[in-house]
């Protein structure tokens, strides 16, 4: 702590080294003493942080200016050590930007790549539907050629073939000189307006150009500029979400989940999102979200200014002659960049703004779950297994869930089903079904009782593996029944232990595996899932509609419930088709096929002869027959 007590009062840049000299984290302080001072004289949460501290056997600091060096120069050196324990940035690399080709008759198409040849690049663009349909805004607009030939004026002088879209009106033929230069590059730069967002200024400009050709009667020529005026102001109405007079801000919102955070960036000019972009950070330690939000400002505005190679744009992007440029943010960052200012919204265009920024923060981390999801599908279950874990305070991932139904109708054919859910997939070999034995009439909460205890005497007897969380296909009542059911269970080999039938640490054994984690699924009026039930008391789980942890919670009510009424209905069915020579000793499937067949019913086969019984299942079958079901077939023989 001594030279912690040595540090001055002032922003600065601190490292910290482990017993090798490797720096193993950056950081900024605005208050280079206190900041650095927090890691020692208090006690951290985070098991990361505590092993940061643990790691520490030497620091050392830069003393800077302002904050905003100090922000600047963290950013920087993160970038060149990597530390072991700062935030590790997850690039969005693959998002497409439009690029002006630096050529005499530019092109302008989507690419991936920046390339450094004084070409003009605009974006990234995160809705690759928005960047195409800029492209096809321009063709249809301005004709731009697709193709990839060398149009320097020798190459069109020694005469190229024209391809069909010249011919189509789609292109404005420069390979064979049909449009100058200067009127190709005039079409040219009104993209570039359109890419920077400064639509207002453009229609206007067209708008007063079709006005004076149409005044001075040129009127095919205010046609064509009709015809683009309409299309380029559709477009600005289309893209403008809050009104034009919202110019010149930059939009940052903040999504927090786990160790996991996204920074979403707006660009808009009057009124539209001409750049957007959004980041991920993976938190090695718990650094406070104040930190990240200004780490992820700095580096969105360092990396526009270094992508883009368009001077004019970059202009939008930085504060010029002395005026700070305003930042819309959720809270108030650790540190804010020179020449910005920053102001929370909260109501109006702006705040709806700052939401749809955070709205897309959320979706980019769908995103990446669904990308994940594809990759590696298990890791979807786990993670559903952790957001039960999570949401329950269980000790450990609910594994193996099971779920128990009853099904009958006014108490008849009773029966009960059991479902296993392992590592969230349905496990259909686990299944078991449940005829109830000890239970007289429609009693679902004694019939719950019985089977929950003969499911768990078996697992317990045949050490198999029992469930991490029970899930009840009803409300508080069933949830009760099974809880008494385990604890009525317990006391049962506690008996046992007592008559010295079993040991003591097997009885001690058998009470831990019978504290079982136990739920509730509750149903609407339409038999749809609405809630999950947990606690004592019971209590709603807040589950959101929708979300893939609900529709995993609805796949086993469906499943077990479906289980359940698919056993009654075969059993129901199997009652209806009993037959009275079922219970006939000696009487197989084959002879009771055989005997309905010839006489159709029971009842015509006991008025038939003894001879004609025995022409169709023989005479021992047919003295059979007549001993069980005490009848003299002799006397009812036919004259």
């Amino acid at each position: 702590m001594g030279i912690v007590n040595l540090m001055p009062d002032c922003p600065g840049v601190y490292r910290y080294l482990d017993a090798e000299g490797t720096i193993i984290y950056v950081g900024k302080a605005k208050n280079l003493k206190r900041r650095v001072s927090s890691y020692f004289t208090k006690e951290h949460e985070s098991r990361r942080t505590a092993n940061l501290v643990r790691q520490i056997y030497d620091l050392k600091y830069i003393v800077v200016n302002t904050e905003t060096d100090a922000l600047n120069l963290e950013n920087r050196m993160i970038k060149a050590h990597q530390p072991k324990y700062n935030v590790l940035l997850k690039d969005g690399k693959t998002y497409p930007w439009i690029c002006v080709r630096n050529e005499a008759f530019p092109r302008v198409y989507l690419t991936r790549t920046l390339v450094k040849d004084g070409s003009h690049y605009f974006g990234p663009y995160t809705n690759l539907t928005v960047a195409k349909v800029l492209i096809e805004l321009f063709e249809q607009i301005y004709h731009v050629r697709t193709c990839s030939l060398n149009l320097q004026q020798t190459m069109i002088d020694k005469g190229y073939k024209v391809c069909l879209k010249y011919h189509i009106k789609k292109c404005l033929g420069p390979c064979i000189g049909a449009v100058s230069r200067e009127a190709y590059q005039d079409g040219i730069e009104e993209i570039k307006q359109i890419l920077r967002g400064h639509t207002a200024d453009l229609c206007q400009r067209l708008y007063d150009m079709m006005m004076q050709a149409a005044a001075e009667m040129r009127f095919e020529e205010a046609q064509r500029l009709k015809e683009r005026y309409e299309r380029i102001e559709g477009y600005r109405v289309r893209s403008n979400i809050v009104p034009s007079t919202i110019s010149d801000v930059d939009v940052f919102a903040y999504d927090e989940e786990d160790n996991s955070a996204i920074v979403s960036f707006f660009h808009i000019v009057q009124g539209a999102i001409i750049q957007s972009y959004t980041i991920e950070y993976r938190k090695q330690i718990d650094e406070p979200r104040e930190d990240v939000l200004a780490l992820g400002i700095e580096e969105l505005l360092e990396r526009f200014r270094q992508r883009t190679e368009d001077v004019d744009a970059l202009s939008d992007a930085a504060p010029t002659g002395g005026k700070e440029r305003e930042l819309i943010v959720p809270f108030e960052p650790a540190m804010v960049p020179a020449g910005y200012t920053t102001f929370i919204p909260q109501r109006g265009d702006k705040r709806k703004l700052l939401e749809l920024a955070e709205k897309n923060c959320r979706q980019y981390r769908i995103d990446q779950l669904k990308k994940a999801d594809k990759l590696n599908p298990e890791q979807r279950q786990v993670r559903l297994l952790t957001e039960i874990q999570r949401q329950l305070g269980l000790p450990k991932l609910p594994m193996r869930i099971e779920s128990f139904d009853n099904s009958n109708i006014s108490g008849s054919d009773p029966v009960a089903s059991c479902v296993v859910f392992t590592n969230g997939k349905s496990d259909k070999q686990q299944y078991r079904k449940f005829n109830i034995q000890t239970v007289d009439g429609p009693d679902d909460y004694a019939s719950m009782h019985e089977v929950v205890m003969r499911r768990y005497r078996r697992v317990i007897d045949e050490m198999l593996p029992l469930p991490d969380l029970i899930l009840a296909d009803g409300g508080v009542g069933q949830m009760n029944v099974i809880k008494q059911a385990l604890t009525d269970l317990e006391g049962q080999y506690l008996q046992r232990s007592l008559s010295g039938e079993i040991s003591a640490d097997k009885m001690h054994e058998i009470h831990e595996k019978l504290q079982i984690a136990v739920g509730g699924l509750v149903k609407d009026g339409h038999h749809r899932t609405r809630q999950m039930l947990f606690g004592d008391p019971p209590l709603a789980v807040d589950v959101k509609t929708g979300s893939n942890l609900f529709h995993l919670l609805e796949r086993i009510q469906d499943e077990v419930h479906r289980f359940a009424i698919t056993f009654h209905r075969q059993k129901r069915s199997k009652s209806q088709i009993h037959s009275a020579l079922d219970d006939v000793p000696g009487i197989g499937p084959k002879s009771k096929q055989a005997l309905l067949q010839a006489f159709k019913s029971v009842k015509r086969m006991l008025e038939a002869s003894a001879e004609e019984i025995a022409a169709v299942v023989g005479p021992a079958k047919a003295a059979q027959l007549q001993q069980y079901f005490g009848v003299s077939h002799e006397t009812q023989s036919k004259p």
